[in-house]
């Protein structure tokens, strides 16, 4: 079992992200490892990439503790300079070149970036933001045309740790849905803990071929696709954006064994496979199909399952923890939309309203320590000490059971609902109505009630195209499966769902639709 070797695994980790690429280098520098529309670069081309951007990056000015922002979408260019940054001891900040101009200000000003660059010849939103901030525009040697953000003489370097595996490897930061978005500290061991866990799950060899399509500004495309991919010698073939016809092709010509996707997105082959009469959408060389990013919903599950005659994984986790907390085992799938198994590596426990750990079957708020866990957020003690305890328990705040040593996540500890003096898990109700057909995705939040005193329950839902459904018979669908206290006041029609880039879907825009005040001027399409 990987449980019993996780000291080997830790001890065998790389010091730092670029040095997964060496060992490939060495014993197979011909093997394709990223793939891309506009060419393939080998292990041997990735390291002469890798080292042409540190070149060019010591050359423009990047000292070791610099913060160094990359707008980026998914390409070979950005994976260079990335790894390029990890060898010089800078401090990557990833951002998805798709965040508004106000959040990539935000996060270039927070940071202190001494320099900020842009994969233009990929992102027509990167080469958007290169424009506004006055980049320039450069030819770089093995990479490209690449945007270059002018030199900030003013920031000051961090301390360089070149020794320990605790140096920062990546600064991302969060969507922002509850508040300021804050700058979460990766370590080096953390990022590695975690590919090398994912891939000894998955069984990753270098005949394998994944498909990157996640953001690899975030958490898990970082660590658990791209990192896990490059560790193991295998090949990433990367998209900036989904798109079905593509990924087909692929599959069609049997390179892709592994594909890793958001919830959304597996909705979208669903839909693509009706739009086109589908039924059935088999290949003989894919072997895994799992699902990351936001939480996954029954009827993606039950659909996407149908269509590709393999079980759809599940997982879980946070940025703060690199991201991976659980995770489904390729051995045991699962029928429901549990989050499996506690990551090997990884400690939890539930933690109830006193701070105490909840009794058996008890639902608390979830609690991870281990070498996963983030160094701590970006120039902000007081919110790092709240989030990560003196024993190094970071709370996720997510409201988690245990059933027969499986993790079901209920909901967000902030968004729990209060009605009628009852708990309603907003996890829950969304199942309810995401078992019938005809909806796409779900979202639940609470909203005050003066009238009783506590909250009433609102639901917004997005239909399958051409769906007819109404709001009446949705409602009579999910009140046989909800007590009274838990069934909606009301319930939303809206086209698409407001989402971050991972898909996760932004339920603070949902409540300024909800507000009483605006319910009327802000009607959605169908009520």
């Amino acid at each position: 079992m990987i449980e019993d070797h996780i000291p080997e695994i830790l001890g065998s980790l790389p010091r730092r992200t670029s040095d997964v690429v060496t060992p490939w280098v060495e014993r197979s520098p011909n093997r394709p490892a990223l793939i891309e529309p506009s060419g393939t670069w080998t292990y041997k081309q990735l390291s002469l990439a890798s080292a042409s951007a540190r070149a060019w990056l010591l050359d423009s000015g990047v000292r070791p503790g610099d913060r160094v922002m990359i707008v980026c979408e998914n390409c070979r260019a950005f994976i260079a300079i990335l790894l390029a940054l990890a060898e010089l001891d800078a401090w990557p900040v990833l951002a998805n070149a798709r965040l508004s101009a106000r959040e990539i200000d935000q996060v270039r000003e927070h940071c202190g970036a001494r320099r900020v660059i842009y994969t233009t010849s990929i992102s027509h939103h990167a080469r958007e933001h290169a424009k506004r901030h006055g980049a320039s525009i450069l030819d770089v040697a093995e990479i490209g045309r690449i945007g270059e953000g002018p030199l900030n003489e003013t920031v000051e370097t961090e301390p360089v740790d070149t020794k320990g595996p605790d140096a920062v490897a990546a600064l991302i930061y969060t969507s922002g849905t509850t508040g300021q978005p804050k700058g979460v500290m990766l370590t080096h061991r953390g990022v590695l803990f975690v590919a090398a866990i994912s891939a000894q799950i998955r069984s990753l060899t270098p005949e394998d071929n994944l498909l990157g399509v996640l953001p690899m500004s975030h958490a898990v495309g970082l660590s658990v696709v791209l990192l896990g991919t490059l560790l193991t010698g295998a090949t990433l073939q990367l998209s900036s954006r989904f798109d079905p016809v593509a990924v087909l092709s692929a599959l069609e010509k049997d390179q892709l064994t592994i594909i890793l996707g958001a919830p959304a997105m597996f909705g979208l082959f669903v839909e693509y496979a009706k739009l086109k009469g589908l039924r059935s959408m088999k290949f003989r060389s894919l072997r895994i199909i799992a699902s990351a990013g936001a939480p996954l919903q029954a009827a993606i599950k039950s659909e996407t399952e149908a269509l590709f005659g393999l079980p759809l994984h599940n997982g879980y986790g946070v940025t703060e923890c690199s991201p991976t907390i659980a995770q489904t085992r390729v051995e045991s799938p699962r029928t429901d939309l549990s989050i499996g198994r506690v990551f090997p590596g990884v400690e939890v426990k539930l933690i109830g309203p006193d701070g105490q750990p909840v009794p058996d079957g008890g639902v608390g708020e979830l609690c991870a320590r281990g070498p996963n866990v983030m160094k701590g957020y970006y120039r902000a003690p007081m919110e790092t000490r709240a989030a990560i305890d003196a024993e190094g328990w970071y709370n996720t705040h997510d409201l988690a059971r245990f059933e027969n040593g499986n993790l079901f996540i209920v909901g967000r500890s902030k968004e729990l609902i209060v009605r009628f003096g009852f708990n309603v898990y907003p996890a829950e109700v969304e199942a309810a109505f995401t078992t019938h057909t005809s909806v796409l995705r779900c979202a639940v939040i609470g909203r005050p009630a003066e009238s009783e005193g506590g909250e009433e329950v609102i639901a917004f839902i997005q239909l399958a195209k051409d769906s007819k459904l109404t709001a009446d018979e949705l409602a009579n669908h999910a009140a046989q499966q909800l007590a009274p206290y838990k069934r909606p006041s009301q319930i939303f029609f809206v086209d698409t769902m407001p989402v971050t880039p991972t898909g996760k879907i932004v339920k603070d825009e949902l409540a300024k639709m909800a507000a009483p005040a605006r319910i009327d001027e802000n009607k959605p399409s169908r009520e």
